[in-house]
């Protein structure tokens, strides 16, 4: 089971005590003492930046000499220093290095150029590697790609290599786990306080634990691969407060939408995103990954929420390794805060080409669609896929345009075929797609996400218009370079494979 010291136990239950504090206090004080120790505005609460802060006033307590963020307390944490200020330079201890079937190779071959042919990996317990991408295709590029992981693993003795072979049917590959994002989490590998590296640009899906997860390329992944270590250079903070009771028709997609729409794929460039506020405590963990997951659309090094008891459950019987959280202290120094009420949003969707080009689903409604895909890191999580079987539950009609599902990891796909749907009266989402006349559920695997080999499952050959689940919608993405994406929630995808237009969610859940 998961196991927390002492000290967190200590470190969470001081950060509830001050929300506590916080719910008692006065407005004014209420403000000034929130989860995230943000300072009083006034006014609409619609991403409004504050003025620069003042320096930072050291800390009161422990052997932090002054106030940090989240971030930084990590990266502090993981260099031996007692304090960071963002643009330092500093070598981190690694705790955990993905990759996977795209970018394994080409690491493991830098690797070995510069550490020896017979080098060993730093630590084999802390290497992961998933092949995930381009599985399920008859291209043999891709296979041998598998196949270069394989051999690696077997050399250095990797304990967390999710194998497959079969691959006429991943269920008879027991190892096989899917999306590297989503099985990082489920595997136990994402915990509160640690530094997590992945050759792969979603891996700040992680920080939905409280550490620090970013993408690398594979040439700082062959060296983390042989020292443990790599060079970061500190990020400053941006904080994002979202307050307000979720309404029942928005979903994590919609707001990560919503804030990338408001500052644009550049708005926070080498920056930390720090998600905290009423809204995000609300939020189960797969919807804090799809938060943390789209960061990097808005250029940010790392999206990151606070540890809570919502965190230490997801993690409980699925690591055993200690872990302790750290939180950004009341007068730690952010870039600017943007602060939502989500109570007053509506849902959204990015139209092509760009994940910053956000329009209101209802403006769209004139959008006639080919397809409709549910699935990826992003979208094809358990609770994605419930989403969309409440939506298709409420309309009880079916489906007029071809709708493709891909679960993330075998255990989504489980889930598809044996959780009850809530208010269905026993029915799974698999008979309820069924139902729907939606495509069968596929293996689970990254799918069309990033296009991949022409007998990719759901991959866009011609020209088309598609509103998806996935996180980008560049030219060429999901396959055809003239092919059209809609980014949008599993509400609002649900919603559009009804009509066969970009649809807003509310004509089925209100």
């Amino acid at each position: 089971m998961a196991s927390i010291s002492a000290a967190a136990k200590a470190s969470a239950a001081a950060f509830a005590h001050k929300n506590e504090l916080a719910a008692a206090a006065p407005a004014q004080q209420q403000q000034q003492r929130r989860v995230s120790g943000r300072r009083a505005r006034s006014g609409r609460v619609r991403a409004v930046a504050t003025p620069a802060r003042a320096p930072r006033a050291p800390a009161s307590t422990g052997s932090v000499k002054s106030a940090m963020t989240m971030t930084e307390k990590i990266l502090a944490r993981a260099s031996e220093r007692a304090s960071l200020e963002p643009g330092e330079n500093v070598w981190v201890d690694v705790d955990v290095l993905m990759t996977h079937d795209v970018c394994g190779p080409g690491t493991i071959g830098i690797f070995k150029r510069e550490f020896g042919e017979d080098a060993k990996v730093w630590d084999r317990e802390k290497v992961v590697i998933i092949p995930d991408h381009y599985i399920f295709t008859s291209d043999e590029r891709a296979n041998r790609n598998v196949d270069i992981l394989r051999d690696f693993c077997m050399e250095q003795k990797i304990k967390y290599f999710y194998d497959i072979k079969d691959l006429s049917d991943f269920k008879a590959n027991p190892d096989y786990k899917g999306v590297c994002h989503v099985a990082l989490a489920q595997e136990g590998h994402c915990r509160p306080g640690e530094v997590l590296l992945g050759t792969d640009s979603h891996t700040c899906n992680a920080g939905a634990f409280g550490q620090f997860a970013t993408g690398i390329g594979n040439t700082d992944a062959g060296f983390v691969m042989g020292t443990g270590k790599a060079l970061l250079k500190v990020p400053p903070t941006i904080r994002f407060v979202l307050d307000g009771e979720m309404p029942p028709y928005l979903l994590a997609k919609d707001l990560i939408l919503q804030i990338i729409g408001d500052i644009s794929v550049s708005g926070a460039t080498y920056k930390s995103m720090e998600f905290v506020g009423s809204t995000v405590e609300s939020l189960n963990m797969e919807e804090r990954m799809t938060l943390c997951n789209m960061v990097i659309e808005a250029g940010g090094k790392n999206g990151v929420v606070p540890a809570d008891q919502t965190t230490f459950n997801y993690l409980e019987g699925k690591t055993s390794v200690e872990y302790e959280p750290v939180y950004s202290d009341a007068q730690a120094r952010f870039v600017s805060d943007y602060r939502f009420d989500v109570s007053k949003l509506e849902p959204v969707v990015a139209k092509p080409h760009s994940p910053d080009n956000r329009a209101l689903a209802r403006e769209c409604k004139d959008v006639k669609i080919d397809r409709v895909y549910i699935g990826s890191c992003t979208g094809g999580k358990t609770e994605d896929f419930f989403a969309a079987a409440k939506v298709f539950l409420a309309s009880g009609k079916k489906v007029k345009v071809p709708t493709f599902l891909v679960p993330a990891t075998q255990k989504v796909w489980m889930d598809i075929y044996s959780i009850p749907v809530p208010g269905s009266g026993g029915k799974t989402c698999s008979q309820i797609f069924e139902e729907a006349g939606c495509d069968t559920p596929a293996s689970p695997s990254c799918g069309a996400c990033l296009g991949g080999p022409r007998d990719t499952y759901a991959r866009m050959n011609e020209p088309m218009v598609c509103v998806s689940t996935t996180n980008r919608n560049f030219p060429g993405r999901m396959g055809h370079k003239e092919g059209q994406i809609y980014l949008a929630s599993p509400f609002t995808a649900a919603a559009s494979a009804l009509t066969g237009y970009v649809t807003d969610p509310r004509d089925f859940l209100m």
